[in-house]
């Protein structure tokens, strides 16, 4: 039975700030733009020593490899790696990261002008895939590495294989290479077989396509790569793939290509150039199969290591030992001028450092003050600024010091230090004064805000931009304006937001493709939200935060939720200050608003919630899992891991698996997607507690879709939480 191919709808995926660029010679430069928006602070020397190692040389499939084949060699642990490479009409982008030191994972995204599959209305190709691969050896004096991989193991199969490699290095300059392909890599030159091979349908893509895993044909290939100069390199390959789709004769897929073939296949040798810039980025050319010639960009970054690893913030004040004469003179504490004007001063110092002055509660020998940090993306640092300036300006008998910082006007911990352990040890490293500091649940323990204090207000205006992926008409849509932001606190922990877009130019409106669903159309009405909102009421609401009691948090939120949804939300979270784990319960009432997203709504109208399980496993590995009733009425879950770093890096992917099944669903089979924050601190050297999020979602369906509400609990939490200040605790004397 010929299984048809769907449209291919876009994925809308809107965020703040400036996320992402991409126009040029259409396909091409378009898909160089999607890859390029992820690693565009890259320009670090890569002879500095705090800079991220280099990496291998990466292949057209994205990963490392030589030419069109793979290697067994790694990138250093976190790499984070974009290539695009274009030849014979085939373009492809890439994004892999270095899960773990032996892990690597890649999604890529290809098009392919001129290859035409049966009941396919467009002249160029679109593909999705996912590799993934694990080296089972390291190298050694004497052994090989050895890795064993897994290629558009969750798409459509266009790209279908899977390998084991071995590479050596002999001497200093040259690297060989042999390995065993199947599917694509054992099309050319096949020497056995390993049982019959399932035909690789160009289906609705999403589900492993495990059944054909190292099965069928297997074929050798090869090759060698020798290091010219320290930045240049040339290598040359034996390939396996007979790229049979790509000429028109495609056996692994019902689909024939109806047009001519995109490149005639003359040779199975592969030479190519490699040229490394001072940055680390590289530039490759290629002769390709005898018969054409092709080139790619290598883009490469490691979160793990910052432009200006030390900060380009100012240094903190030093910390005034006291005089032991005056350790025990008490006579301040009935003074109130001077402890009012104690309190000015300790306000100022503060704010001069870019911290929030709330509250202050003095006795003769503790003091405990509550802050909150607009400013530092490492909360120790936050910390230790403001213990330093407690120590220079309370009185000296004060020496129990209680800092208790807060977010949405809730208490999230009490950090306790002796002030004598500052003292001591202002020039230890920061781990001695760890272990003398204690972290405690603040639940109860809140000050308010001082009396006198203004009411906490922002307002800005600054310009947006949106974009969709994956659109078969336009690969990438852009709408760009002007937002106007605010925020007024009524109370500490009742806050009043909203913000409002004008777009000034774009063309996400101009989506004609239509999305079939077999659903509650929840999600994939987007472009009408696009095209009738060009000045836009992206959120308006009221929020209340609190703490109902120990290790608890909540939040009530109501009002404008977000582009699409309008209702009420409460969610309520539980997380002791010491533990991994944390628990979650969301409920939301909500009905859909009107596409010009003013005040009006629409007639959907649904109840969602979930239940949610929060877990670090160490080593920067957050996973949570979010179950209960989605926007269509779905029930199932949301599987989420993400690697974090200390610096404010966030890597991760989810799926949601709910009881729609694979053909409700439609393409794609279920909601999944890849998701990349990074902090602005990282990328300008300065204190700054903004990031830049971009979500690659790979369809926008209607199964699985959650309401997008914002400031939810657990990220906001958790930061001045035990595990996590240990993370970061480095910078407490920054």
């Amino acid at each position: 039975m010929v299984r048809h191919l769907p449209p291919r709808p876009a994925s809308v995926h809107r965020h703040h700030g400036l996320t992402g660029v991409g126009n040029g010679r259409r396909k091409i430069a378009l898909l160089s733009g999607v890859a390029a928006v992820c690693l565009w602070p890259l320009q670090a020397g890569a002879e500095d020593p705090f800079t991220a190692p280099l990496a291998p040389s990466h292949n057209l499939y994205g990963m490392p490899g030589l030419i069109d084949m793979p290697t067994a060699d790694m990138s250093p642990d976190a790499q984070l790696t974009t290539t695009v490479g274009h030849f014979a009409g085939t373009t492809r982008a890439s994004l892999s990261f270095q899960i773990l030191p032996r892990l690597t994972g890649s999604f890529r995204y290809s098009a392919l002008e001129g290859y035409v599959p049966d009941n396919y209305d467009l002249s160029t190709y679109y593909d999705r895939s996912f590799d993934l691969r694990y080296q089972l050896v390291e190298e050694g004096d004497l052994r090989p590495a050895i890795a064993v991989g897994l290629r558009d193991f969750i798409g459509t199969g266009l790209y279908g294989g899977e390998y084991i490699v071995a590479t050596k290095g002999i001497g200093d300059k040259l690297r060989v290479t042999a390995g065993l392909g199947w599917g694509r890599l054992g099309s050319q030159g096949a020497i056995g077989s390993t049982g019959t091979r399932p035909s690789e349908l160009l289906g609705e893509g999403g589900i492993p396509t495990y059944d054909r895993w190292f099965r069928g044909d297997v074929a050798p290939f090869g090759g060698i790569s020798y290091q010219v100069t320290e930045r240049l390199a040339v290598s040359a390959e034996y390939s396996s793939d007979a790229y049979e789709p790509e000429r028109g004769i495609s056996p692994i897929s019902e689909y024939g290509n109806t047009e001519p073939a995109l490149f005639d296949r003359k040779s199975s040798l592969n030479f190519g150039i490699d040229y490394r810039f001072k940055n680390g980025n590289q530039l490759s050319v290629y002769s390709l199969y005898g018969d054409t010639i092709g080139a790619q960009l290598t883009l490469s970054t490691n979160p793990r290591y910052a432009n200006a690893p030390t900060g380009l913030e100012k240094a903190p004040a030093p910390i005034i030992p006291r005089q032991r004469a005056s350790l025990n003179d008490l006579g301040w504490s009935t003074d109130d001028t001077q402890i009012n004007s104690t309190k000015r001063t300790l306000r100022a110092a503060l704010e001069g450092d870019g911290l929030a002055y709330q509250n202050l509660s003095l006795s003769p020998r503790e003091a405990t003050l509550q802050i909150r940090n607009p400013r530092y993306s490492a909360e120790p640092q936050a910390i230790g600024r403001a213990a330093r300036h407690m120590a220079r300006v309370l009185p000296a008998s004060v020496e129990v010091f209680h800092i208790i910082p807060t977010s949405k006007g809730m208490p999230l911990a009490n950090i306790t230090v002796k002030r004598s352990d500052l003292e001591a040890l202002e020039h230890a490293p920061a781990e001695a004064l760890l272990e003398r500091v204690a972290v405690t649940d603040a639940a109860g323990l809140g000050l308010g805000q001082e009396a006198g204090l203004p009411a906490r207000s922002s307002l800005s205006l600054a310009p947006y931009l949106t974009f969709s992926v994956f659109d078969p008409d336009n690969p990438i849509r852009i709408d760009t304006g002007l937002r106007l932001s605010g925020s007024y606190f009524v109370t500490p922990g009742l806050e009043l937001s909203g913000s409002v877009t004008h777009k000034l130019a774009g063309n996400l409106d101009s989506v004609t493709r239509e999305i079939p669903s077999n659903l509650p159309r929840v999600r994939t009405d987007y472009a009408e939200y696009s095209r009738q909102g060009d000045t836009a009421i992206e959120h308006l609401t009221l929020s209340h935060f609190g703490r109902p009691g120990k290790d608890l948090y909540s939040r009530v939120t109501a009002g404008y939720l977000e582009t699409m949804y309008a209702g009420i939300s409460g969610e309520v979270l539980w997380k002791p200050v010491d533990s991994r784990l944390a628990l979650g319960a969301e409920v939301n009432h909500v009905k859909q608003r009107d596409f010009d997203q003013k005040f009006g709504l629409r007639e959907y109208e649904t109840t969602t919630g979930h239940l949610s399980a929060y877990y670090d496993f160490g080593n920067g590995f957050h996973g949570q899992v979010d179950a209960g009733r989605y926007l269509a009425g779905d029930i199932g879950a949301t599987f989420s891991l993400d690697r974090e770093f200390a610096n404010g890096w966030r890597i991760g992917a989810y799926a949601t698996f709910t009881d729609v099944s694979a053909e409700e669903y439609g393409e794609g089979s279920f909601d999944k997607g890849i998701r990349l924050t990074i902090p602005m601190s990282w990328a300008l050297g300065k204190p700054s507690r903004r990031d830049n999020t971009v979500t690659l979602q790979s369809l926008t369906r209607d199964g699985g879709a959650r309401v997008n509400v914002r400031d939810r609990l657990y990220q906001r939490v958790r930061d001045y939480h035990q595990p996590e200040l240990n993370k970061e605790w480095g910078r407490v004397w920054r």
